[in-house]
């Protein structure tokens, strides 16, 4: 192997060295037929933008790629745009990297739930992190059995009896925390902190 040929393997290695993983929710998509977008032409508007390692996950909008190191407000940026423009969809689109999603799991504060009902555990993933004490307040104006903390840009709220008849909706969320944002049960958090970190592929 000549000097050139070590020289591009070098830069090969670097590039990849400096690729982010990511993850991306889409909001209410293929919810009660709305926003309906299919997972494969999700994939390819991942590779058309330039990034790679694009996996999906379920149809409700999740989305695993690599790219260059770049603010997630970019990237969400770069991915409704692209989503509206080439599929017709408007959503909002919320990215984290996966060492964000990694602190999303660490920081959860309801571990117990999480061992034994993950499916009525929900992660809010917000666009920002919402004023000392509106989390706090939003809890005290719950009347069901839910519960809730806020940590950072993310919600975390148990469901004992379901999300389906709540009153604690997504959009009340986003009114009362100020930040628009995409939930995610906690099957579905795990599953996809482990596509992002390499340990399964899905699509």
């Amino acid at each position: 192997m000549d000097a050139y040929d070590r020289s591009v393997l070098d830069l090969r290695a670097k590039d990849r060295d400096e690729m982010t993983m990511h993850v991306a929710l889409l909001r209410a998509v293929n919810v009660g037929g709305r926003g309906k977008v299919g997972m494969a032409d999700l994939r390819q508007l991942g590779v058309d933008l330039g990034f790679s390692e694009v996996k999906t996950f379920l149809q409700s909008g999740n989305l695993v790629f690599s790219s260059d190191p770049r603010p997630e407000a970019e990237l969400e940026l770069q991915l409704e745009r692209a989503a509206r423009d080439r599929l017709s969809l408007t959503t909002d689109v919320i990215v984290r990297t996966a060492k964000g999603w990694a602190a999303a799991l660490a920081r959860n504060p309801f571990p117990k739930e999480a061992r034994n009902d993950p499916a009525h555990l929900v992660t809010v993933f917000l666009k920002g992190t919402p004023a000392s004490g509106a989390g706090r307040r939003l809890q005290e104006s719950v009347r069901g059995p839910e519960r809730m903390r806020v940590v950072g840009p993310h919600a975390y709220i148990v469901y004992p009896e379901g999300i389906a008849r709540s009153r604690l909706t997504l959009p009340v969320i986003e009114r009362r925390l100020g930040f628009r944002g995409t939930g995610r049960n906690w099957n579905t958090v795990t599953k996809l902190a482990a596509i992002a970190s390499g340990a399964a592929a899905h699509t």
